[in-house]
């Protein structure tokens, strides 16, 4: 009997392994369709404007419905994950998120549509702002995390261009209901999963951050600003709605620091933003991002624009990025960032995103996928591929476990916050330079062209501040434990402990 006793074991743990993994892959499939959402239903708003008789100044509120309450809930959702238990939060959100898929499916007026968007955001903040706390706590192992990383950084930074691909799919072979009509099996499914699979880590009580005034106060604080920022491309920068805006925004964030300073149990403990790798992490990833919309938003329109691609063939042009996003993720990131550390991965990386956005500075009205775009997608898919995960362990490097679900909260914010000022800037100053180019008499097509390629340079500039914020403030963590030749860890697991 003793005997058989190893084997048992063995087994157990073989067991338990094959489950951790099958986890990750139920927590990257809600994640994917969280993120491919983003994008899906940007090829479909031409289609949703005909059938449901959008005014051109109301269509954009089918995607603003979305992004307030979900940029606007990330950091509390990810912080009531630790305080009641992040599985309970993911499956609340997957909840709401494919309830509201089905309202937004069935959607027969721009109102119902409007404001089933509007709670699908709700759903989508509680469902992606626990998840790499999760990953985190499920892989303690370095080499194991490193790995799960890699997979959940590809479907976080790979989904906008996947869901381009499904948008023009479904658009254009079936009808856009089906761009919401999809969840709904792959919400029940990943629900089912996760009940099924995923551990169910007990939080800390809602009597460790019980503060619903400052729960108030930043909610209302980022969701002001959120809005604000979308409303920027019609308002301007120096409007008086702008600026009476953003003043009450960072008034009430401002506020709510204050209370969390001074009270016994705040929401959310403050120093968590000391460390210079969560901080640094966060601000390099907010750069990185609203630079990268000049590659994902303009580059589309760029190519359906002034190259004449249809939507199916703009999700196809996208591809190229993808692949090399996935080969970087999942075979590559996880065994660079053990053996060199995540900041001497994540500076080339960012690098390599430069030279893409640069490249795309340079292409020409006719130009050819071969030799114009598709250099630019590798090189912008293999830094995204390598950056992401770098970024996400940096982020949650030195996290008590406590804090995982902010700092995850926080890592999901940096990206929306970024990514909508970001996009705020980039599609501001591409219109204004098309649009003073076609009153001086350019051509339309020339002048949208270097209105774009304003944006991918803007975006590059953005970059490279990215690039000097790693550099200056981002500490290195000691590299992970080398790889055998068989994967296995050679050095113990202390390696991802922050650097002093």
């Amino acid at each position: 009997m003793s005997a058989a006793t190893p084997t048992t074991e063995a087994s157990s743990g073989q067991l338990s392994d094959r489950r951790r993994w099958l986890a990750l892959y139920v927590l990257c499939t809600g994640m994917l369709m969280i993120v491919v959402d983003g994008t899906i239903v940007n090829v479909a708003l031409p289609s949703i404007q005909d059938d449901l008789g959008f005014s051109q100044s109301n269509l954009a509120w089918v995607v603003n419905a979305y992004m307030i309450p979900f940029g606007g809930l990330l950091l509390l959702a990810g912080r009531l994950g630790d305080l009641i238990g992040q599985r309970r939060i993911f499956l609340w959100g997957l909840g709401v998120f494919t309830a509201a898929s089905a309202l937004c499916a069935a959607a027969q007026t721009p109102e119902m549509l409007i404001g089933a968007r509007f709670i699908q955001g709700i759903g989508g903040a509680l469902t992606s702002a626990v998840i790499l706390a999760m990953i985190f706590r499920m892989f303690p192992r370095p080499a194991d995390q490193a790995k799960a990383i890699g997979v959940f950084g590809f479907v976080a930074s790979a989904g906008g261009s996947i869901g381009l691909l499904a948008g023009g799919v479904l658009t254009e072979a079936i009808s856009w209901h089906w761009i919401f009509f999809i969840n709904l099996p792959i919400g029940i499914a990943t629900a089912y999963g996760a009940l099924r699979l995923v551990e169910d880590f007990e939080g800390l009580g809602l009597a460790e951050g019980a503060d619903v005034p400052g729960a108030a106060l930043l909610t209302a604080g980022l969701m002001l600003g959120v809005y604000n920022i979308l409303q920027i491309s019609e308002q301007g920068w120096l409007a008086t709605q702008t600026l009476v805006l953003g003043g009450i925004s960072a008034a009430l964030i401002a506020a709510f620091v204050a209370r969390q300073a001074r009270i016994a149990e705040p929401l959310m403990p403050l120093r968590l933003f000391r460390s210079r790798n969560v901080s640094g992490a966060n601000v390099v990833q907010a750069l990185l991002v609203a630079g990268m919309f000049g590659m994902f938003f303009m580059g589309a329109l760029y190519m359906q624009r002034v190259l004449g691609y249809d939507p199916l063939e703009v999700g196809l042009a996208f591809l190229p990025a993808t692949i090399a996003m996935g080969l970087m993720s999942l075979k590559v990131s996880d065994r660079v960032n053990m053996r060199y550390g995540p900041r001497a991965v994540l500076i080339p990386s960012l690098g390599a995103l430069l030279a893409g956005l640069l490249l795309f500075a340079r292409t020409p009205v006719d130009g050819a996928f071969l030799a114009d775009l598709m250099p630019a997608m590798i090189l912008l898919g293999a830094g995204a591929g390598l950056a992401f995960p770098a970024l996400m362990t940096l982020a949650m490097s030195g996290v008590e476990m406590t804090e995982q679900g902010l700092a995850s909260g926080l890592v999901n914010t940096s990206v929306q916050v970024g990514g909508a000022i970001g996009l705020a800037v980039l599609a501001t100053l591409s219109t204004d330079r098309s649009e003073s180019l076609t009153a001086a008499g350019e051509p339309l097509a020339q002048a949208l062209n270097s209105g774009y390629h304003l944006a991918y340079l803007v975006g590059a500039a953005l970059v490279g501040a990215a690039i000097l914020v790693a550099v200056l403030v981002i500490r290195s963590l000691e590299p992970g434990m080398a790889m055998a030749e068989d994967g296995e860890a050679e050095q113990p697991e202390a390696a991802y402990a922050e650097a002093a």
